[in-house]
Order: C-alpha cells, then structure tokens, then sequence
C-alpha cells in the first residue's frame, strides 16, 4: 500500500503540473508596455506618471538593486471572449525567482486616478480588470527591484546590503504581461487536490481514510480528459466531493486560522523598502476581502498604519473602514513588534502607549493581545508591562526555535518578575507563515503539547515580508479544512476569538515563570554597537528631556514640547525593531539608525538646554549639575539641581610598575600589565578580586557561528580564547583630590585598545573607559572581572527590575543559557557582599562560576564588547568605538546607583531646583517624571520596587496638585493614590498628580 500511495503521489503531482496548471488559462493576449526608470529613491504616483515613459518589450531587463521603475500597461479585453469580468485578469511575472517570496522584486499596481489596486509578487501575481469583452485598461505598475540579501541562507559577504556599494547592472528580466482568460473550474479543482493530497500525505500509511483519498486523486485522474481539462474539470472536482464531504471527528484538534503577514519593519532591505511593502500587502488583504467577506487579517505595528495614514491616506482610508467592519483587525497594541531584551524599562512602556495610543485616536480600537512571533527572547519584565497596558493575552512563535531545549506548553500562563500573569500561546504549528497545508495542520495537532487539557490552537497564515499576505488559495485552503475528516477543524477567525476559545476550554492552565529565553540568537545582544549606544543614549536623553520639561513647566510655566518628544520617542521604538536594535540588519538600516539616534540628540539636548535655562542661569560658573538620576549624585537631590560635595580624597600610590588608587571606599591595586589583582573594599577589609586572577581583562575570541553570523554567538568560542595582556604604555594622567585616573594602550592584529581607568573621591566604583579602533572580522570582544564571591546565581537588569539567573550548569536548560542580557548592570554577591558590573551599553554578558584557589568558587562577569560578524552587513561595527564599565563594591542597590549613574551624567544647572517627586526608600525607583500624554498638565510619576522585596516609601512632591490617582500605563485611572505607598517586589506604580 504504502509504494501504492507513493505512486499515486507522483501521477497526482505530474498531472497538476502538467495538465492542470497549464490549463488554468482558458486565453491570454498581450498588452502594450512603456517604463520610466526612477533616478533615485521612490517617487509619489502624481510625480511618476508624469515620467518620460519609452517603450519596452517583455524579455528586456529592468532594474538595478534597490531602484524602482514604472510600468504603463495598456490593453483591451478581446470582444470575442466569453468570459465574466470576474475571470479577466492582468498576469505579470516581473522576472521572479525561485527564492523566498518576500527578497525579490515586487509591484504595486495603481490605476489611473491614483488608487492602488493590488500587489504584485511571485506567488501572487494577478490583478482582476473587472473589465469585460471588448472594454480597455490602464494601469502603472511601480516595480522595485529589490535584491535577494542571502534568502539562501549561505551568509556571504555581499556588497548590496547598502546602496551606495551595489552594483547598478539590472538584476531582473520582465518575463510576462499579458491579459488572461482564468478558468475557475480548473482553479477549484487544483484546489480541492491541494487539500486531499496534503491530507493524504500526513495521515499514517495504515489509515483507512489515506487510502480512501488516494483513491479519490487517482479517481480524479482518470475523470478529467487531459486533452480537454476545461471539458472536464467538474468531473475530476465530483470524483474528490465526497472524500471532501466527510465530516471532521468530535475530537478533532480546532485550528483558529489567523489571516496574518509578518512584515519586518527593516531587515534585509531599508525602512523605507519597508513602508512599500506593507502598501502591497495591504493593497493584496483589502482586494481579497473584497472577493470574500469572510476573510479577517491581523496586523500588528501601529507604525505600519501610520506609515499608510502618511504616505498612502487613500489606502489608509480604505483600511479604515475594514477596521470599523471588525475585518482589518490591530493586534499587538505596539508601535512596532520591538525586541523585548533590550530596550529600558521606560521604552518597553511606551511600546504599549504610543501603539495603543494611535490605535484609539486614529481607528478607534483597543487591541488586547501582544503579538510578538518574531522577537528573539521575552523580558521576564514583559507581563506585568502588558498587562498594565490594558493587554490581556501573549502570542509568540519564536521560542520553538530553540537549539537545546523544547518548552513543555503551547498554551499556558506565563508569570513575570512580579508574580503578574498573562494568558500566552506559541502556535504549535511551528510557522507565523503558514500556507494551511496538510502538512502544517497535522504538525499542529500531533506537536501540541497541551493534549488532554486542551485542543485548540491558532494558526497564522499568509506570507510574509513582501511575500504579499494570504492568498485566495489559503483561503480556499482553509474553507476546504472547515469540517474535514482526518484533519484538524480550520475557522478563520480574529485572535480574540481564539483567546476567547483558549481560554474557555483551560479550567487551570499551566505557568511559566521568569523570562522566555530564546536558545539562539544570542549575538544580537552585542552585534552592531553603534545602534546599540544609540538607543542607549537616546533612553537617557529621554529621561532627561521630559523630567527638565516637565519640571520647567511646573516650576516656570514653560510650555511642555509634548508633540518635539513624541517625535523623539517614536523614532527610538521604531528602532527597536527587532531586526534594528539586535544588530540583524543589513548596512543601510544601521547606517540611517545612527543618523536617527543622532538626530533624536540633536532635539532632545535642544529640550533639555531650553528646559535648564527656564529654570534658571547655568551651572557652569557656581559648579551647580543637574541631577537626572533617581538616586542622590554627589549629595545632589535626585530629579534636582544642586553643587556636588566631595567626598573622601583620593590618592595615587606607586610601587614600582605598581599602582593603587585609594580612597575612603576602596583601594584599587593596577599592575603593569593594566590589569587588577586587587580591590579591596575600606568598610570591611573584603577583597572583591580573587587571588592568582586579575580584571579588567580584555579577550579576544574567534567568533564564527554555524549559522546566522549576526544573530549568532556559538559556546564554542570558548575554545579560542585570547588575553589581551600585552600593554603598550600606562601612565597616570589625573591625580588630584577630586579624581585620579591611568591610561593605557594595547595593541593585537589590526585593532588598537586606549582605557582609562578613573577612581573619584568618595566612589566605591572604578569607571573604565575602553576605546576601540576595531578592524577585527568574525572576532569578538569581551571584558572579564572575577570576583570573589560564592554564588550559584547572578542579577541581570531587566525592565522595571531585575532577574536572577543561575551559573550553574546543572541542566540543560541552564548550559543552553550561556550568554544573557542586561541592562545598566549586573550583580554577584554572597550574603553581606557583592560587586557590581556596570555598563553604558553592553547588553550581552555571561556570568560562569570559577574553582578558587584553597577551595570553593568565584563568579567571572563578562561584558561583551564588539563583534565583527560579515552578514548582512560585511561591515558591521569597524571603526572607532567609546564604551564605559564600572565595577562597584557593594549591594544590588550599588549596581542599580552605579547603572543610573554611569548613564545619566551630571550636566551644569541652576542651583536650587528641588525634585518634583522623590522617594524616601532606595528600593522604590521613580523611573519616569513627565506631564501627561492628555495635554491636561498633570504630573505622571512611574516608579518601581528594585530590590525584589517589599518596600515602603513615602513620596516627596516637590509641587501643589488636589489628589494623586493611580493609573495604567496609558494614564487611565485605577484606583485612588496616594503619597505613602507599599509595593511588592518589582512591582511597577503609575501615579497621576491632578493639578486642578
């Protein structure tokens, strides 16, 4: 039976292909082409159409990488045809390739008057006329000759991931364009095979019912002439009604078909690239609602509506209305489907406002489920963010890419760092890209792990990336699986409704606590430092601009620059895309990114220098800074202004090519090499560095993973390890009371290392400069401290809190977790005593336990400086690079002050400026000072338990108002405030200050 049914599978395939599909034209006749070719980056229709457009000839090439040219299509449908103008359709084949569907060239067809009609791409290549026998047409045709970066897969070098270094050959050829008489009946036909013969194939060879539709194909075979396939297309279609007819069991896995197209906001193509992709996409979803008033897509990203609102009103208008219909539907309540590890506490928040925000104001919808099935690893912080951003479910795919471990649910709670919890589901189908095919429908009922307790899952079907969303034959996929023995049941259907089902049928759903670590992608916590710094300053700024804003607003009556720091703030979400902020982007996305992040900079030192000068003269004359931190600086007030107090002097001691810096906190011993055997903590006498080891060690390790060169970081490159101990000068180059500092250069293979390594007054934390002139490739850089500490776990920063991660490697699960995130900082210490690593922006590190001289263990912290992968961007992170460490003695509320510190540096001010809200206790952080979003001048103060223990403080408000509300993150009030407030661990409190 089973060599039967694989010959069967064979005659099937070889009919479709050769009889079938050639026959799905009934006739076709050409049509007149002329192009215009855009000089540079894409034109609006109205400028296009008044191009100089010269005749052009199928089979001519078009297009060099990254360029765009206009088709002008003219034709007329033949009098002579008998055809339904729902069967007339234009037919393009731009020069398509075998490779994926969304890294090659794409078209977006308008129509004369300026509307667009629908896209063009390789598996959606049709555009219905509507015009009947005898009438004419005129359509443009906007082509972009989009290059393939790498769909393969191989990662090689290559120049076209920047415009200015690809070719200017053209790298298509206009295969076809011609009008076509479709045959529907033959196109249901091969409808109904597709959905047999991929049930048939899934289901185990011994099944009665795989028998029964094998026999039904071959059945079909023989009922349709195939020397007359349009004769006699009905006939193979009743061969296949009855196997088609047969109901679905009681107990059939339920499948939630999600209309869906995973656009990536930037990748391998540019931002811009990006906006045109999602106006054919689009333009493909609204034309196939239009053909069934059945189909409901999904679509994340308030940043993808807007781009339409800005760039396309008339699509936008169109979608609009779908919105209003329940059809077009928003998901993921986001600006973008951002990375989750890196971007700080305030950003993760303002994914949520600004996303939900514009859905509200714009479409007047409130989207209740995150959607993130691309990000590369979930904050432990994510539930409790979401939830306070009114979101009430969680959908990922990606943590079923794991190297190492399968997670053991599809469906379950998953429980952050707060003890908060939201309803989450990975589709066991395995795909955010599905084409419903047996295949993926079986592999979604036999994988899912919830069995017993559950039988639903969500399937999210449509291509994605350019590829054009679903398709007309997904959806007759789908209609075909509605109630179909032997296979899952399929409903198309909103996500709601899947929740809603999901929900209904879980009485007690299993938890997950903690993050949802991703065994892969590991390197983009470090690829493309420069991106990184970038958002890490721009968070800062941020922080700075709308606490001084709204101080100066309070204080002086300045007007409050709300609509200059949306701007800011929408700029830096959109970048932390998760293809932009994690480094996997080709060239081009980074390069603009940099020009962003320095852009963002450029209006928010503006914001701030305005804000500073309303609240008084500078600083620079009377010593007076500005205090942006949550924590006192200096014994300046945090949120304040005020002249710093000096603490403790320091001195520079030498012994030979010794040196030590001492001050009353701690003594930092620097031997010749630049290195650091020895810091010894004043109060106690503790030594944080252990003995026969030294920090501050730069290493430089081979860095060439199996797979995806920028994602990637493999624990083999372990194995190759260098230290970087050969000095090529130390000098002291500062010693005076208030601060004293060395430098000192290294030199290996093309690269050069400066640091300066500073000790002030009355600091318990060595600050380390590290300049980099990096012109390493596939190497990587780290910066290692050991510290003597005994612990089987360490402290990572996370949003709005910390995570604690074992170093041990006692399962598979801990091995796999060999390189993590963080924040401003990371922590290790015993029970007294700690050490704190900080950074200004390092993300990765890994943390592993050492065997110490004369017994027990140390802790090693490394920070992972550079990379130097060569895809997709052969030249990712050459250059000059400036990153800032600091190494603290003391507990996690050390490595928190320090993190803040480090990013949020003292500038000159007027004297005197008190903060307008300060916590009593240094467990409870005020994040995020600023008016609120309502335009009302209220005060919204967010602030955090840090410590991971209960805390009570009481609120300092440095400013008149008539009540304290509490609030969501979208500054909808909850429940009654107060000045004296007891939090949680981790727990995250937006205040309101109603100031009448």
């Amino acid at each position: 039976m089973y060599q039967q049914n694989q010959l069967a599978e064979l005659r099937v395939d070889r009919f479709v292909r050769e009889r079938l599909t050639p026959a799905l034209e009934r006739a076709s006749v050409p049509v007149s082409v002329e192009m215009w070719e855009v000089p540079d980056e894409p034109v609006p229709f109205a400028q296009a159409v008044q191009g100089r457009f010269e005749p052009f000839a199928v089979g001519r090439p078009w297009g060099r990488p990254w360029g765009t040219v206009w088709f002008r299509v003219t034709g007329t449908v033949p009098a002579e045809w008998e055809a339904d103008p729902a069967e007339v359709e234009l037919v393009v084949d731009l020069g398509f390739t075998a490779g994926q569907v969304g890294f090659q060239a794409e078209g977006l067809v308008w129509a004369g008057d300026g509307t667009i009609v629908k896209a063009l791409e390789p598996l959606n290549d049709y555009v219905r006329l509507r015009a009947a026998p005898g009438e004419s047409f005129e359509l443009f045709i906007e082509a972009a000759s989009n290059p393939d970066v790498g769909s393969d897969w191989s990662f090689r070098p290559t120049p076209v991931g920047r415009k200015s270094t690809a070719p200017t050959t053209s790298i298509y050829t206009l295969r076809r364009i011609d009008v076509v008489h479709r045959d529907t009946t033959v196109w249901e036909l091969i409808q109904d095979i597709f959905t047999v013969r991929g049930l048939a194939a899934a289901l185990p060879d011994t099944s009665p019912r795989r028998a029964a539709l094998f026999t039904a194909l071959e059945d079909a075979v023989v009922a349709v002439d195939p020397f007359a396939v349009s004769a006699t297309a009905a006939r193979g279609r009743a061969a296949l009604a009855a196997v088609l007819a047969s109901p679905a069991a009681a107990t059939a896995h339920r499948v939630f078909a999600v209309g869906h197209a995973h656009i990536d906001s930037a990748w391998l193509w540019p931002v811009r690239e990006t906006i045109r992709k999602c106006a054919r996409t689009f333009s493909n979803v609204l034309d196939l609602m239009d053909q069934d008033p059945d189909f409901v897509f999904a679509c994340s990203s308030a940043q993808q509506f807007a781009w339409m609102q800005q760039y396309y009103p008339e699509l936008f208008e169109r979608i609009r209305a779908r919105v209003a219909e329940g059809r077009f539907i928003p998901v993921g309540g986001m600006w973008v489907e951002s990375d989750t590890n890196l971007p700080g506490s305030e950003a993760m928040a303002r994914q949520f406002v600004e996303g939900k925000r514009f859905f509200a104001d714009e479409l007047g919808y409130e989207p209740r489920e995150v959607w993130l099935p691309d990000s590369f690893g979930y904050s432990g912080a994510l539930p409790q963010i979401a939830r306070a951003a009114g979101m009430d479910h969680f959908l990922t795919q990606k943590i079923s890419w794991n190297e190492v471990n399968r997670f053991p649910h599809h469906t379950f709670e998953w429980e952050g760092i707060d003890g908060t919890r939201i309803f989450t589901h990975f589709p066991p189908v395995d795909t955010y890209n599905s084409i419903l095919s047996g295949e993926e429908l079986a592999h979604a009922e036999h994988n899912f792990a919830d069995k017993g307790r559950a039988n639903t899952s969500l399937v999210p079907f449509g291509f994605g990336d350019g590829g054009g969303g679903p398709t007309r034959e997904m959806v007759a996929a789908a209609a075909r699986t509605a109630d179909l023995e032997g296979s899952p049941t399929v409903r198309v259907a909103s996500p709601a409704a899947f929740f809603a089902a999901a929900r209904a049928e879980f009485d007690l759903a299993p938890v997950w606590a903690g993050e949802l670590y991703l065994e892969f992608h590991r390197g983009t916590y470090t690829s493309q430092a420069r991106t990184k710094q970038g958002n890490r300053r721009s968070e800062a700024l941020l922080h700075e601009a709308e606490l001084w804003a709204a101080t100066a607003a309070v204080r002086t009556g300045a007007e409050y620059p709300a609509e200059e720091l949306r701007r800011a703030w929408r700029t830096v979400l959109l970048q932390q895309f998760h293809d932009i902020l994690p480094g996997s982007s080709i060239g081009w996305v980074h390069d603009q990114a940099v020009e962003n992040y320095a852009a963002v900079a450029r209006s928010l030192e503006d914001v701030i220098a305005r804000s500073l000068a309303a609240l008084g003269a500078s600083g620079e004359e009377s010593g007076a800074v500005a205090n942006a931190s949550p924590y006192a600086v200096d014994g300046v007030a945090p949120g304040g202004t005020g002249v710093p107090r000096r603490g403790s002097d320091v001195r520079v001691e030498r012994d030979g090519d010794t040196v030590r810096l001492v001050n009353g906190r701690i003594a930092v011993t620097v031997d010749a090499d630049g290195l650091i055997p020895s810091i010894v903590d004043a109060a106690t006498g503790r030594e944080a560095v252990p003995a026969g080891t030294r920090a501050n060690l730069l290493q430089l390790f081979r860095d060439t993973p199996t797979q995806w060169d920028a994602w990637d970081v493999d624990v083999e490159y372990r194995l190759s390890g260098e230290d970087l101990t050969a000095v090529e000068s130390l000098d002291v180059v500062t010693e005076t009371p208030e601060l004293a500092a060395l430098r000192l250069v290294r030199r290996f293979g093309d690269s050069a290392v400066t640091q300066t390594l500073s000790l002030a007054a009355g600091s318990s934390a060595l600050d380390i400069e590290t300049e980099v002139d990096w012109h390493e490739r596939q190497r990587m850089l780290k910066l290692g401290f050991p510290v003597d500490v005994h612990t089987t776990s360490a402290r990572s920063e996370i949003q709005f809190g910390h995570i604690d991660r074992p170093t041990h490697t006692n399962t598979s699960w801990d091995v796999a977790r060999f390189e993590t995130s963080a924040h401003r900082w990371v922590h290790v210490g015993e029970s007294g005593f700690g050490v704190g690593i900080a950074n200004d922006a390092s993300y990765g590190h890994d943390i592993t336990r050492h065997e110490r001289e004369g017994g027990g263990t140390y802790s090693f912290v490394r920070q992972t400086l550079l990379r130097a992968p060569l895809f997709p961007d052969p030249e990712a992170d050459q250059g000059a690079h400036t990153l800032r460490s600091s190494i603290v003695v003391g507990d996690v509320d050390a490595a928190i002050e320090t993190g803040y510190r480090l990013n949020l540096p003292l500038r000159p001010a007027a004297a005197g400026v008190e903060p307008l809200v300060a916590s009593s206790s240094p467990a409870v952080v005020v994040e995020t000072v600023k008016l609120a979003e309502d335009g009302s001048g209220d005060v919204i103060a967010r602030l955090y338990e840090g410590h991971g223990s209960r805390a009570e403080t009481t609120l300092a408000v440095g400013f008149a108002h008539e009540r304290i509300v509490r609030t969501d993150l979208l500054e909808r009030t909850t429940g009654e405030g107060s000045t004296a407030l007891t939090l949680r661990p981790f727990e995250l409190v937006t205040l309101r200050f109603v100031r009448g």
